[in-house]
């Protein structure tokens, strides 16, 4: 029987949703997922009718091309300039097919926390954990055995417990501190920001070489406060600060002739900022063009 074409295409949005989490990119999650399609399209009609589950079939490609991808990426990575970070997500976007879902499992603490992982390790906690694989079909990818892949699950799952911050702000809570951190920033009131960030604070900025960014985590409350007095006070190009939803999380950005030319976002626990995260790399910024 011949494969109906819109079940194949319908599962377009899943790996996307998938590919996103295992790479911390949407273009590359794109690339990858264009690539599973090649793939499948290549094959003949016999073939394609051979599979008993598209889906899974297109599942474990997809899978095993974001495996390929993170072991290069860290080469690619140890080259950068600066930190990298995960490419920030608007709510929304131009197609609801790609649209990604926003929920625990793509804030960019989270992302941040996967970067840390090798990419055994990442692939099959993301499929496991987020996506409920079984650990017999996570090894068919991954190409450990069941027992090895609950291993590297496990590993995976302690590395984000211990980057856990207790006490994590609710949606309204933290939109309300991002309020005010923003309110504080455009007043240039130091004390205020101070107020607002945790003493332990780290702020981590990704320009990628391509524009100014601070190529060393800032780390202090202090510290940060001053880093970003200073930002403000070179706000003289008509650029302002605008609140908006940054991987399902209150975050902010800054425009600049009606542009988005940095994402703000913020991990907040026990009522006070912990980590600032900046994206200015204009690659990872051109999906808020279409938002």
């Amino acid at each position: 029987m011949t494969t109906d074409l819109d079940a194949i295409m319908r599962e377009r949005r899943q790996l996307i949703n998938l590919a996103y989490r295992l790479l911390g990119s949407l273009a590359e999650a794109e690339d990858a997922v264009q690539e599973t399609y090649t793939r499948w399209y290549a094959m003949s009609q016999q073939e394609q009718d051979a599979i008993d589950s598209p889906g899974a079939w297109l599942t474990t490609v997809a899978s095993r091309i974001c495996l390929n991808v993170l072991g290069s990426a860290r080469v690619r990575r140890e080259t950068y300039v600066g930190d990298w970070l995960p490419e920030p997500l608007p709510d929304g976007g131009a197609d609801p097919v790609d649209r990604v879902t926003l929920d625990e499992s793509v804030n960019l603490a989270f992302l941040v926390v996967l970067e840390s992982m090798t990419p055994a390790e990442r692939v099959s906690f993301i499929l496991h954990d987020v996506f409920c694989h079984s650990f017999a079909e996570v090894a068919e990818i991954v190409g450990r055995t069941p027992a090895a892949c609950r291993q590297l699950a496990s590993s995976a799952r302690r590395r984000v417990r211990a980057a856990s911050r207790p006490s994590a702000a609710q949606s309204a809570e933290h939109a309300g501190i991002v309020r005010d951190f923003k309110q504080a920033w455009e007043a240039k009131d130091i004390e205020a920001i101070i107020g607002l960030l945790d003493p332990g604070a780290t702020a981590t900025a990704d320009g990628g070489g391509f524009v100014t960014a601070f190529l060393d985590p800032i780390q202090g409350g202090e510290q940060i406060a001053r880093a970003w007095i200073e930002i403000a006070g070179r706000r003289s190009d008509g650029s302002r600060f605008v609140e908006r939803t940054v991987n399902g999380q209150p975050g902010l950005v800054t425009e600049k002739d009606g542009a988005v030319v940095s994402v703000f976002a913020f991990e907040i626990a026990d009522g006070r900022i912990t980590h600032i995260w900046v994206v200015r790399n204009p690659a990872k910024l051109r999906r808020w063009a279409e938002s």
